[in-house]
């Protein structure tokens, strides 16, 4: 068996399956199937790692295929989410940037390991959190209705959150940036 075709990497596989279903779902509101799909992403992100290290299969590849996987599918549902105003539309490109900063700056293409960062970490966290309320709050919406002043106000606490973490996410990429300037072959402490 190839050393790639682990059990963590089938379940990250899942994951990268469902990004474009659980998208479609939120864009076209259809909320519990929306919940559903996120449900089972957020098991399989839960799980991967655990079963990864637990096996010893723990790879730069599928460090890199994980955190792919799951920049990808919180910038497309929170795309489809912006598509309905839940959050700001500048956050889904923000997350691809920064992903990018992240693996460009760990030098995944040389193979090597992913390099994070605790505001970094605080932020992925973050987005998945985010597009769970996005998902979750319309859902509860439609199934309690009575409880629509408190929805809307978890709505606008979504809203408020992403542009939180639109902040936080640009202080991320100076900070991974500044660190870059620092310690490059020639900077100040190289």
């Amino acid at each position: 068996m190839a050393t790639y075709l682990t059990a963590a990497n089938l379940l990250t596989a899942i994951r990268a399956l469902i990004i474009v279903p659980c998208a479609l779902a939120v864009a076209r509101e259809h909320w519990l199937l929306a919940a559903a799909l996120f449900a089972v992403a957020a098991l399989s992100d839960f799980f991967d790692g655990r079963v990864a290290r637990a096996r010893g299969q723990t790879s730069a590849l599928g460090g890199l295929f994980d955190h792919a996987t799951d920049a990808l599918f919180v910038a497309a549902t929170l795309a489809a989410a912006a598509s309905h105003h839940q959050v700001t539309l500048i956050l889904p490109p923000l997350v691809l940037l920064a992903f990018a900063q992240y693996a460009l700056d760990s030098s995944v293409l040389q193979g090597r390991a992913l390099r994070g960062s605790a505001l970094g970490r605080v932020n992925g966290i973050g987005y998945f959190v985010l597009a769970g309320f996005a998902i979750g709050v319309p859902c509860l919406r439609a199934l309690l209705p009575a409880a629509a002043p408190v929805m809307d106000l978890l709505a606008q606490a979504a809203w408020l959150a992403s542009l939180a973490l639109c902040l936080t996410t640009v202080l991320s990429m100076a900070n991974r940036a500044r660190y870059w300037w620092l310690y490059r072959p020639g900077g100040r402490l190289s």
